[in-house]
C-alpha cells in the first residue's frame, strides 16, 4: 500500500464525514490570534511612547526610535501569522461544500496583506507628522527603506480590501447574506478610513490631527473581519463527498483486498 505525497486538509470524521486536519486547524488558529495580538501590541506601544500620539501618528512610526524594534517584531509576527492563516484558509475552503468561488483568490489576497506586514517590519518607514520629535511634518523619502516600506504596505491595504470583496461575492453566491453584508461593510469602512488616513499624513488641514485614528479604524476593521473569518472557518466542516483521492490514501479506510492488488 502506497502513501500520498501530498498532505490533505481533511480527514475522516465521526460517522464517515470529514473534518479539518490538525495542521489546517493550527494554521486557521494563527488567523484568530494575529489581529488581536497585533492591535493590542501597537495600542500599548502608542500609549507608552514619549512624544507619540495615537490620534495623529501612524502605526508604522512606532518602528522609529530607541524602542522601535518592538513594533518591527510586531509587524513580522503578525505578518507570519497572517500568511499562515492564508494557507490554512486555502486548505479549508478547497474542501468546503458548495460553490468554490473565492477559494483561491481570497486566501491569496489575505496572504498579500500578511506579506505587506512582513515588508513593513523589515523596511522601516520615514518620519511623518512630526514624530519622532524634531522631524518635519511632511514625509520626505530619504532612504530606500522608506520607499520599500510603502511599496509593501500600500498594496497590502488594497489586497485586504480586495479579499473582502472576493469573500463578499463568495458569501452572496452561497446565500450567506449576513456574512456577505458584513464583508461588504468592512470594505467600505476599511477603504474610507484608509483614504482619510492617507490624506491626513499628507498634512491635509482638518484631517492631519486624526490621521492615526483613521488608520487604526482601518486596521482594526480589517483585522476584526479576518479574525471572525478564521473563527468561522474553524467551525466549518468540509464536504463529506470528497473523494479518497482528494484526501490521500492515508485518510482512507484500510481495505485488505485493495492492498493485496
Amino acid at each position: 500500500m502506497t502513501r500520498s505525497s501530498h498532505s490533505s486538509p481533511v480527514a475522516p470524521g465521526p460517522g464517515g464525514g470529514l473534518r479539518l486536519t490538525k495542521v489546517t486547524k493550527r494554521l486557521l488558529r494563527c488567523g484568530v490570534v494575529a489581529g488581536p495580538l497585533f492591535v493590542v501590541a501597537f495600542l500599548v506601544e502608542g500609549a507608552t511612547r514619549d512624544g507619540y500620539s495615537a490620534l495623529r501618528h501612524p502605526v508604522s512610526s512606532l518602528a522609529l526610535g530607541d524602542f522601535g524594534w518592538t513594533q518591527i517584531v510586531n509587524f513580522i509576527v503578525a505578518g507570519l501569522l497572517t500568511v499562515a492563516f492564508a494557507v490554512g484558509a486555502r486548505r479549508a475552503l478547497r474542501s468546503a461544500p458548495g460553490p468554490a468561488k473565492g477559494s483561491t483568490g481570497g486566501p491569496l489576497l489575505i496572504g498579500l496583506w500578511g506579506a505587506g506586514l512582513l515588508g513593513a517590519g523589515i523596511f522601516v518607514t520615514e518620519p511623518v507628522s512630526g514624530y519622532p520629535q524634531g522631524t518635519p511634518d511632511r514625509m520626505t523619502y530619504t532612504s530606500l527603506h522608506g520607499v520599500l516600506h510603502d511599496a509593501f504596505s500600500v498594496p497590502a491595504f488594497f489586497g485586504l480590501a480586495a479579499a473582502c470583496v472576493v469573500f463578499t461575492v463568495r458569501f452572496a453566491v452561497r446565500r450567506e447574506r449576513g456574512w456577505a453584508l458584513y464583508s461588504a461593510v468592512t470594505v467600505v469602512v476599511f477603504l474610507t478610513a484608509f483614504f482619510l488616513s492617507g490624506r491626513a499624513f499628507e498634512q491635509t488641514e482638518g484631517l492631519v490631527e486624526l490621521g492615526g485614528l483613521y488608520q487604526r479604524i482601518s486596521v482594526c476593521a480589517g483585522y476584526a473581519w479576518l479574525t471572525a473569518l478564521a473563527v468561522r472557518l474553524l467551525g466549518t466542516r468540509p464536504d463529506s463527498s470528497a473523494t479518497t483521492a482528494d484526501r490521500g490514501v492515508t485518510d482512507a479506510p484500510h481495505d485488505p483486498a485493495r492492498a493485496a492488488r
